[in-house]
């Protein structure tokens, strides 16, 4: 993979064991119900913090305007939003910092310590659950990668920290996964190798099988609580819909995105008959993005078919550059760009998540953290 990047074990440790005071004396607070320690973010652009920006071929990257507009500082960041996204919102429900990019503390010794306790972003732009979608953005983090990485902190934590302690600490964490979608894209994007090789439901089946590896190595190296996010309408964003001079959704993608949660959410509960230390919750995004485009005024939107940034149809001809133009009024729409939410749908998504019932099985976040 062209992102592969080798980080030095004793790094790492030097990094924990520089913060691990502090955790150490915070440990008793930490042991309080309902006590999120940390967050360790897997995904791809819908929760990338930034990693991306530290890969040096890839298409898959945020770092330039119009990104950013809305971001406190006003600058892009790496997040492929006008401001925040779903990671940031999590964390801040959480009583966290936003999760780092795992990256930037491998690269940058400056990088504050604390960050491999408080939380790390493994999330990577243009990332799928197979190594295949590097093919479209030529570099990124795919989810096996993703987990290699998160194996280095854990073993850290344990050097420094001690099993025992670190896996109370990994107990109380929330651990999100936010990824498909590329694999999707790719599957289906014209004259693909893959789709070639598979029918649709023998490559959804493998990448819910991959999913359930990924799950059960995590619990192996301390993950208890999980937020799983299911694929959403992707057949509806500006990048499907612009296919098409009726501007209609692709429901064969979409069609697919369905079947794949499906059988995601079977694995969810086999994993959890199989292991009662676990807990999660499932967020049904399929349904919630359906909901906000039948019934955007529900949730004050104007716009729910074309991006605010971007240029041509449905400002989805050309994505969101420096030479792209933006709406004036980012709340109004549904999507930033051709592929991903706005701010605002963003931060309704975890709202949801946290608070919902309707949406969210077997339980919603707050629920998730108080178990």
């Amino acid at each position: 993979m062209g992102g592969k990047i080798v980080v030095s074990p004793y790094f790492l440790i030097f990094l924990i064991s520089f913060s691990s005071i502090t955790y150490l004396c915070k440990a008793q607070d930490s042991t309080s119900p309902g006590k999120v320690t940390a967050m360790y973010v897997f995904g791809d652009s819908l929760v990338d913090v930034g990693n991306n920006n530290y890969l040096k071929v890839s298409l898959a990257k945020a770092n330039f305007p119009h990104n950013g507009v809305d971001f406190p500082t006003g600058k892009a960041t790496g997040r492929f939003s006008n401001g925040k996204n779903a990671a940031d919102f999590i964390a801040a429900k959480l009583g966290l910092p936003t999760a780092v990019p795992y990256l930037s503390i491998m690269k940058s010794k400056s990088e504050n310590s604390n960050a491999l306790i408080s939380g790390v972003s493994f999330a990577s732009g243009g990332a799928g659950v197979f190594n295949g979608t590097d093919e479209l953005f030529k570099q990124s983090i795919p989810l096996t990668k993703q987990v290699e990485y998160y194996t280095l902190v854990y073993e850290g934590l344990v050097q420094v920290m001690g099993l025992a302690a670190a896996e109370q600490h990994l107990s109380k964490s929330i651990f999100p996964i936010v990824i498909g979608s590329n694999d999707l894209f790719g599957y289906f994007k014209s004259g693909s190798d893959v789709s070639k090789k598979s029918t649709p439901q023998q490559y959804v089946d493998s990448m819910v099988a991959a999913v359930d590896v990924v799950l059960k190595r995590l619990r192996d190296l301390g993950a208890r609580k999980f937020i799983i996010v299911g694929i959403g309408a992707v057949g509806c964003t500006p990048s499907q819909r612009v296919q098409n001079k009726s501007e209609v959704c692709n429901e064969e993608v979409n069609f697919w995105a369905t079947k794949y949660n499906d059988g995601l959410t079977s694995v969810l509960k086999a994993f959890k008959s199989e292991f009662k230390d676990i807990n999660y919750s499932y967020f049904d995004a399929y349904s919630v993005f359906v909901d906000f485009i039948q019934n955007p005024s529900t949730y004050g939107f104007t716009e729910v078919k074309a991006a605010c940034c971007g240029l041509g149809q449905l400002k989805a001809k050309v994505p969101c550059i420096p030479i792209s133009t933006y709406c004036p009024n980012r709340n109004d729409h549904l999507f930033w760009d051709l592929y991903h939410p706005t701010q605002k749908a963003a931060g309704l998504f975890v709202d949801m998540i946290f608070e919902g019932s309707k949406y969210v099985t077997p339980m919603n976040v707050n629920q998730l953290v108080a178990v």
